[in-house]
């Protein structure tokens, strides 16, 4: 049985562990693979009336075809911002508006971009293990600090870091995963 104090510990390591997979996965989401998905410009910045606004609280943005988005601006004032907002993210989408809505048609992924869109989902996923295994690290420096303090035996200090050792990898082993899938669905053609 680990005591409480320990129990503390390492529920917040599970904490941090698990932020880490979800910053990765909401990471991924921002990769593009073959088909058109709205998360893909959700989070593009633009500079509306002076301040940096996130366009999807600017805009309705749908995926009407697999290889068109669509952005229904609020505002139709804000368009001009919203196309170059989009042009400048680096995502290299191209932007045409008909007055009424954005249309941006997703150009075909060549072999060359999809390696290295994947090499760049491997580069998360690398920060997203590494910030998995300095929580780990935190939490045992941390238990070792309290069973000094709190006088608890070695072998609950032995026994918290086995259960932190199980988190680490299993949250390792979840990045893994959703790594594969995302590498392999940009990989097919």
């Amino acid at each position: 049985m680990i005591p409480e104090e320990l129990q503390e510990i390492i529920d917040e390591a599970e904490l941090h562990m698990d932020e880490a997979t979800g910053f990765f996965k909401k990471e991924l989401s921002h990769i593009r693979a073959g088909k058109a998905s709205p998360s893909l410009i959700e989070s593009v910045k633009v500079d509306y009336y002076g301040s940096q606004t996130p366009l999807q609280q600017l805009a309705n943005i749908s995926a009407p075809e697999a290889r068109l988005l669509v952005v229904s601006p609020y505002d139709k004032t804000g368009m001009q911002d919203i196309e170059k907002a989009i042009m400048s993210a680096g995502l290299g989408l191209n932007p045409s508006n008909d007055g009424d809505r954005i249309l941006i048609p997703l150009p075909v992924l060549t072999e060359e971009r999809r390696k290295e869109l994947v090499k760049h989902a491997k580069d998360i996923a690398e920060q997203a293990r590494i910030s998995i295994r300095n929580s780990r690290r935190n939490a045992n420096d941390e238990v070792k600090k309290t069973v000094e303090s709190e006088s608890l035996s070695e072998d609950s200090r032995y026994e918290a870091e086995d259960e932190i050792q199980k988190l680490t990898d299993t949250y390792t082993g979840k990045v893994e995963e959703l790594l594969n899938k995302k590498e392999e669905e940009i990989m097919t053609v």
